[in-house]
Formats: structure tokens, C-alpha cells, sequence
């Protein structure tokens, strides 16, 4: 089984493109999971404009993509996402239930209304389906992979994701807000023993006093719950976008000095699994 993660969009709240930004990328979080050549979407921020068009030179015909919940610079991408015109296509859509009853039907139609866009939601005829679900159902969008779900604390809700496949974890952990010397045990259950954890990382710890209630987290809570959790590697992501390439990479450097399984992650960075080695172990024990 091959799988790898590829980061199509890394930035939180709003994209920024910009000279100064080049290096670690403008575009709002989408990340793709490959399994076996089939895709695993989570979040559909600016990002997957692009993803839209790797998927079409590629000519696959179905993906499925999870939300984590439905500010702005998670879905805004949907609309420019080339495939989901496409009949031929088919698009799984997954999102939780969130405060008020809202999902991701609602969500999505509600973006491409007037006077918000021009298009409406039902021209998109590449999407086979929209499912909700509640936070901490079980998802099973292949035989082989189990998407596992668990609340995370931001303003009106939102879901972390754990993915395993094959002896191999992916944990998606974005827009979480967590207590001063609280580990949340949801996000540790996310990530516990994860090959690669992927973590809100909007702000530093020395900023978060002033951002409390804003719904995000900071790198350095990131390496914590991840050294805690037993995860292998973790990647720093949804950037803040008043974070340019000299901020971050000197977040990097830090991160790096606490913790070598730290990394700050750039656009366009595509990490491989090796579930044959994880398979291998398994079925030595």
C-alpha cells in the first residue's frame, strides 16, 4: 500500500500571497491523503484549486473530501475546485454537525448564494454526495482506511481526523484553542502513536494571552502533546498569515532545537508513508 501526504495549502485564516511569503506558501489548508492513488481531501481551502488541477492532469475520477467545519478559509476553495463540474467525476463530500445543527450541505450552499458568488451549489455536478455526521462516528471511505473523529475547541465547532491505514496514522488537527497546562484528550486520542501529526500552529505561546477565545493554538503546545503522545513526526501548520518566511523559519529553527520530529511545513511539501515496513512489524509481533 503506498501513501503520502501532500500539503496543498498551510496557511490559516486568510490566504497570503505575497514576495515575502513564497517559501512557506499563501494558500489556506488543504491537505491530501493518497492511498493507493486514490484521494483522501481534508479541508478545502485556496488550496484545492490547485489539487483540482493535479487530479485532473491525472485523470482520476473520485475523491473524497473531509471538512473539519466551515469558516471561510476552509471552504472557500470548493467553488474553484475544476473537477466538481466535471459529471463524469465523483466527490464524496464529509462534515460534522456543528452548533446549530449546521453541516456541510448548508454550509457549502449557503457560500455560493447571492451576493456571495455567482454559481450556484447545483451546478457542481461532479459531487456524488454530501453526508454530515456527528463528531466521534468512525468513517470508512475505503476498505482498507478507518477515519476516526473527535471534537476540537474553536468558536461554533470544528472536528480533528485520525486516518489509518495499513499500520500507518495521519492525525489532522487544525483550528484548536487548548488550556495552559491542560493537554485536551481529545487531541491527545487523535494523535496517540501517530507516524504524522499535523497541528494548528497560528500562534507562539509568548502572542497566545492576547488571542485567547480566537479559537487556535501555538507550535509550542503542538511539540508538547505530540512528545506526550508518542507521535513520530510532527508538522507545524495553518500559518498565520502575518507570518512570513523569515518568522517561520526561524519557528522552525526553534521547534527543531525542542524536538528533531518537529518541522514547520512549506506548500507543496509531499511526505511518503512506508506502510509496507509498518505492515511488516505488525505482523511480527
Amino acid at each position: 500500500m503506498d501513501v503520502r501526504v501532500t500539503f496543498w495549502g498551510v496557511r490559516g485564516c486568510i490566504a497570503s500571497p505575497a514576495p515575502e511569503n513564497s517559501l512557506y506558501g499563501g494558500n489556506t489548508t488543504c491537505v491530501g491523503v493518497e492511498v493507493d492513488g486514490h484521494h483522501l481531501i481534508f479541508d478545502a481551502g485556496t488550496g484545492l484549486r490547485r489539487l483540482g488541477g493535479a487530479i485532473r492532469h491525472d485523470g482520476l475520477a473520485e475523491a473524497d473530501l473531509f471538512l473539519t467545519h466551515y469558516h471561510w478559509d476552509h471552504i472557500c476553495g470548493v467553488p474553484f475546485f475544476a473537477p466538481g463540474f466535471d459529471p463524469s467525476f465523483r466527490l464524496r463530500i464529509y462534515g460534522p454537525r456543528l452548533e446549530g445543527g449546521v453541516g456541510p450541505a448548508l454550509a457549502l450552499d449557503r457560500q455560493m448564494q447571492p451576493p456571495s458568488f455567482p454559481i450556484p451549489l447545483s451546478l457542481m455536478r461532479g459531487i456524488d454526495s454530501i453526508t454530515g455526521f456527528s463528531i466521534g462516528d468512525v468513517l470508512s471511505p475505503l476498505p482498507e482506511v478507518t477515519v476516526r473523529t473527535a471534537p476540537l475547541s474553536h468558536p461554533g465547532g470544528a472536528c480533528g481526523y485520525r486516518i489509518e491505514c495499513g499500520g500507518r496514522v495521519i492525525a489532522i488537527i487544525t483550528d484548536t484553542e487548548h488550556r495552559p497546562g491542560h493537554p485536551d484528550p481529545a487531541v491527545l486520542g487523535l494523535i496517540a502513536g501517530a507516524d504524522l501529526a499535523i497541528y494548528d500552529s497560528t500562534y507562539t505561546d509568548e502572542i497566545f494571552p492576547a488571542r485567547q477565545g480566537w479559537g487556535h493554538s501555538t507550535w509550542q503546545e503542538g511539540v508538547r502533546l505530540a512528545r506526550a503522545a508518542g507521535v513520530k513526526r510532527l508538522a507545524l501548520f495553518h500559518h498565520d498569515p502575518n507570518h512570513d518566511d523569515s518568522t517561520l523559519a526561524g519557528i522552525a529553527t526553534a521547534a527543531a532545537a525542542i524536538w528533531d520530529g518537529a518541522f514547520v511545513v512549506r506548500e507543496g511539501t509531499s511526505i511518503g508513508l512506508d506502510v509496507a515496513q509498518a505492515e511488516k512489524r505488525r505482523c511480527s509481533r
